[in-house]
């Protein structure tokens, strides 16, 4: 059963690597768009330069749950280099309860900004007038998903301490990255 539900947040985690490079297209799309209007025709989309942010915004915080699934975060690695084995995976369990922690409260004051947006219906004060609960959906979901892998990390160290997962590549790969 835990096996699952780690196998499921790593899919929600991809699935998040996914829309980042979705958005990622979708923002080199707009500035090739812009390069070409302003170069060709001497004109302007004028929304360029704010949904170029909004959508910088959306990536970064779509990419963080598959950045942590495939160890991508800089780590301070200096307990590491001195802990080593069974405490190292008692020591990563507690970083990842503290990180589910604070991505709780995240996702919560996240969710609670964008449904602010949507009450209200704030709007951008640029010429688009974007509702701005639209860009703001993705820093909740962003952190949501981050809050489930670290979830998953958690269960997967779990795994690992009952020995029903193998620690010897995860423990050699983090030893040759410096992490």
């Amino acid at each position: 059963m835990i096996k699952k539900i780690v196998s499921w947040c790593d899919r929600c985690a991809v699935w998040g690597g996914y829309l980042s490079g979705l958005i990622i297209c979708l923002g080199l799309g707009l500035t090739l768009t812009e390069i070409v209007l302003r170069s060709l025709f001497n004109r302007t989309s004028y929304v360029a330069e704010e949904y170029a942010g909004y959508f910088m915004c959306a990536l970064t915080f779509s990419a963080l749950a598959y950045t942590l699934k495939e160890r991508g975060h800089i780590r301070m690695t200096f307990l590491h280099k001195v802990v080593k084995g069974h405490p190292r995976l008692i020591l990563d369990t507690v970083c990842y309860v503290i990180g589910f922690l604070f991505c709780f409260y995240l996702s919560y004051f996240n969710s609670m900004f964008f449904w602010d947006s949507v009450i209200v219906g704030s709007q951008s004060m640029q010429i688009s007038e974007t509702y701005l609960a639209v860009p703001q959906f993705f820093l909740a979901l962003g952190a949501l998903m981050l809050m489930i892998q670290f979830l998953g990390e958690f269960l997967r160290s779990i795994l690992m301490l009952k020995g029903v997962i193998d620690t010897s590549e995860l423990l050699a790969d983090s030893d040759d990255l410096g992490r």
